[in-house]
């Protein structure tokens, strides 16, 4: 059966299931999938573990040796199963396909994948394992749910944040779990339970990095181009997140409420994420030069917007 990866602790208070099949896109979700199945495993009373992993040129008469091979006092025993190809060929996908039928009350099988592909899906072998057992898919929140899934790992840790403060983690993380994962454990770490400030998160974000965001908008804040102009081209050299360099101009846009800057902004986003083609770093340059310029004065006439010359 498939089973959603937020019913998975609910799940495991119950008798385990025979087999588990775990797969996804992103591997800190698969991890810790894997690690609470292996848990409430000991704590059922599987405590032999046997970790087996199906590379190139496997015997996969092995997997059915390791399922056979049980202790003489009758202890039970996890077959832990890693292919990380996630492809196991035709004498694999045969024997994975025999095996479910070998399957007993003492020993409980987990299997873990990398992520699959749509033709992987409909495999033969991986349709007869989600029905001999329990299948879960863990992917990454997608970025409107990211905010939600940082706030309930800070709650974990008895701590909250703003929308504020969660999104701007979310801009600083977004399509790297693990480095959701640290933040929030290093902001569990520093500051005490309870509500954390948003200029606390960014302190807790922005120190560790060789570049510094605020000197950016700082620049922009003050309406320094030179110095803009410098910060940028420091954050290119070493490296700086994209996303957060963006986070940086995009909210002084917002604040200043330029709507050619907004638009430009979200032209950038669609660069950062592959939608559109360009040059990221001339784009960041072009929208700080214009978030920079001089406030002007419209003359008799003349429109604000007019009055606001596109970047070239």
């Amino acid at each position: 059966m498939q089973l959603r990866l937020e019913q998975l602790s609910a799940h495991l208070d119950r008798p385990l299931s025979p087999l588990y099949l775990l797969h996804g896109d992103e591997p800190l979700l698969v991890i810790e999938a894997a690690d609470a199945i292996r848990q409430a495993a000991r704590r059922q009373g599987f405590t032999q573990r046997e970790v087996i992993v199906a590379g190139n040129h496997f015997r996969w008469d092995d997997l059915f040796l390791a399922a056979g091979n049980l202790s003489l006092f009758g202890e039970t025993k996890l077959i832990d199963l890693r292919i990380p190809s996630g492809k196991p060929g035709r004498e694999g996908s045969e024997a994975l396909q025999r095996y479910i039928k070998t399957i007993n009350a003492e020993t409980v099988t987990l299997i873990t994948l990398p992520e699959l592909d749509w033709q992987a899906r409909k495999a033969t072998w991986v349709t007869a394992l989600s029905q001999a057992g329990v299948a879960i898919e863990c992917n990454a929140p997608p970025l409107a749910r990211l905010p939600q899934w940082l706030a309930e790992r800070l709650a974990r840790q008895k701590q909250s944040a703003s929308p504020e403060g969660l999104a701007f983690l979310a801009t600083h993380v977004e399509g790297n779990l693990l480095a959701a994962h640290q933040e929030i454990q290093k902001l569990g770490l520093i500051y005490p339970a309870g509500k954390i400030a948003l200029a606390d998160i960014e302190t807790a974000v922005l120190n560790v990095a060789r570049y510094d965001i605020s000197d950016l908008r700082d620049a922009l804040k003050a309406r320094d181009t030179v110095r803009a102009v410098r910060t940028l081209e420091g954050l290119e050299a070493e490296g700086a997140a994209p996303p957060l360099v963006l986070w940086a101009l995009a909210t002084e846009a917002r604040t200043a409420k330029n709507r050619p800057a907004l638009m430009q902004a979200a032209k950038i986003d669609r660069l950062i994420k592959g939608l559109v083609t360009g040059n990221l770093w001339d784009e960041f340059l072009q929208l700080a030069l214009r978030l920079t310029r001089p406030a002007t004065r419209p003359g008799p006439g003349t429109s604000a917007r007019m009055a606001i010359k596109p970047a070239h």
